[in-house]
């Protein structure tokens, strides 16, 4: 076996493969599912609305979020 050399180990998967893994991480926190589940069940909605729905603090929410966002599954605006 050739010892591949500088690429990393996602570049050894097709692009699907990792778009579901990313996907699959930003859903392995139940405060995400709970905020996916919300966006679903209340749409449009605030995130003023989400903190005091999931009893979830500003920055965790924030940060929550991002993960989100960077998985594409919410919408860059929110």
């Amino acid at each position: 076996m050739d010892l591949i050399i500088g690429v990393s180990k996602t570049d050894l998967f097709s692009e699907k493969q990792n778009d579901i893994t990313l996907i699959m991480k930003a859903m392995g926190h139940p405060a995400r599912v709970s905020i996916i589940e919300y966006i679903l069940k209340v749409n449009p909605f605030n995130c003023g609305d989400l903190v005091i729905e999931l009893l979830l603090s500003q920055p965790t929410l924030s940060r929550q979020l991002k993960e989100l966002k960077t998985a594409n599954l919410i919408p860059v605006t929110i």
